[in-house]
């Protein structure tokens, strides 16, 4: 699983904790929800594996949105969040994109020239 925070926001520590939290909880909970049994097979060998997470940075939300379509296109899980708005943001700003659980050789594809955060 990788989690793509946008650096243009400057969010605190704890803004982007949280954020990234949000990320990861809600890729699980989408395949969980999903029909899709290669995601749900993915997730259960991300499970058994350790669960490892990634965080990595793009620049603004346009890189952000580039990422997410290439997910799309490779057909992994991939997550959009956006915030409340109750503490450093307006409401709605998108703050970060969760990437998988899915095999490394994918989701490098997608975020495997990105630096970490």
């Amino acid at each position: 699983m990788v989690i793509i925070v946008r650096t243009d926001l400057n969010m605190g520590k704890g803004k982007i904790a949280v954020q990234v939290a949000h990320a990861a909880v809600s890729l699980v909970l989408n395949i969980l929800n999903s029909n899709n049994n290669e995601w749900k097979k993915w997730l259960s060998e991300w499970l058994d594996e350790g669960q490892t997470k990634i965080v990595v940075k793009v620049q603004n939300l346009e890189e952000l949105n580039k990422r997410y379509e290439e997910a799309i296109k490779l057909n992994v899980p991939a997550v959009i969040i956006q915030d409340a708005g109750k503490t450093q943001l307006q409401p709605g700003t998108i703050t970060c994109l969760g990437i998988g659980p899915a095999p490394s050789e994918i989701v490098d594809k997608i975020t495997g020239d990105l630096k970490l955060l």
